[in-house]
């Protein structure tokens, strides 16, 4: 089976007794991301960075990992004593938990990956689990070692094969409890609160990533474009951020917003249909 990219993962995917050998790629294209450089103005070389102690240049074969217990103060730790840990999750990405989507909350989303069956022979036992979770309604839950590091991760459907997410452990996520706790506790008005879901039932649509653009991107992709073909860059104060008044009334901006969208409503007329 031809795939394109090299793998980040390779190992087997289990559900109780059924393990088949699978690979995990990385779903997120990056390609298109402009990187800066840090560059020298005066020579326009690009900066070089040394590893140094004390301001003395090292070799890179004399560093190891450590873990600091006190300030300054290192355990080191050599490569054979690391990869002696003993995870099954370094070969096998077992599912061992099964839930619905809808009772993750979202923020233990991380990253996408695609999973993929290793070969053809593979490709039964893999789209065996990929039916049986989409049947089920459900998303796996496991985890698997990569890059030196066991993360958290569900796996479940998508289009025609299976993709997982990487996700945070519990201790991962600060308490919203630091940020919400001095919010009002008072109750809002609900007249407020029912023209406010009217906007929102009025704008709701299927969500449709492709409407949706990185203007900032675009905009530095241009002006990337102008300065390697030599052009001048002016540049202008730009248009002021509209700024809402302190003394706003909320009812009436409410109000204001959803006779707005009438008015455009009523100016996108259909053109009528020709007499045959």
């Amino acid at each position: 089976m031809a795939i394109r990219g090299r793998a980040y993962w390779k190992g087997h995917l289990r559900l109780s007794l059924v393990s088949i050998p699978v690979e995990i790629h990385n779903a997120v294209d990056t390609s298109e991301e402009i990187h800066f450089n840090q560059i020298h103005k005066p020579t326009g070389k690009r900066v070089n960075y040394t590893k140094t102690v004390e301001g003395d240049p090292i070799n890179a074969s004399d560093i190891v990992k450590g873990y600091e217990i006190e300030k300054d103060q290192y355990i080191i730790l050599e490569p054979e004593e690391i990869d002696a840990i003993k995870l099954e999750s370094k070969s096998t990405l077992d599912l061992t938990q099964f839930v619905n989507q809808s009772e993750i909350d979202p923020r233990y989303f991380e990253r996408p990956y695609y999973l993929v069956p290793k070969d053809k022979e593979a490709a039964e036992g893999y789209m065996v689990i990929r039916e049986a979770l989409e049947k089920a309604n459900r998303l796996g839950v496991g985890q698997v070692t990569m890059s030196g590091r066991e993360y958290l991760v569900c796996v479940g459907p998508i289009d025609k094969g299976l993709g997982m997410e990487i996700m945070r452990y519990g201790n991962e996520l600060k308490s919203p409890d630091l940020y919400f706790h001095d919010l009002p506790t008072s109750k809002v008005d609900p007249e407020m609160v029912s023209l406010a879901n009217e906007i929102i039932k009025r704008n709701s649509a299927a969500f449709e990533p492709s409407n949706f653009k990185d203007h900032y991107a675009v905009a530095l992709s241009e002006l990337v474009a102008q300065k390697s073909a030599g052009k001048r860059i002016v540049t202008t104060s730009g248009a002021e951020p509209r700024r809402g008044s302190n003394v706003v009334n909320l009812m009436d901006a409410l109000r204001k917003s959803l006779a707005g969208e009438e008015k455009e409503k009523k100016v996108k007329v259909p053109k009528r249909a020709k007499a045959s």
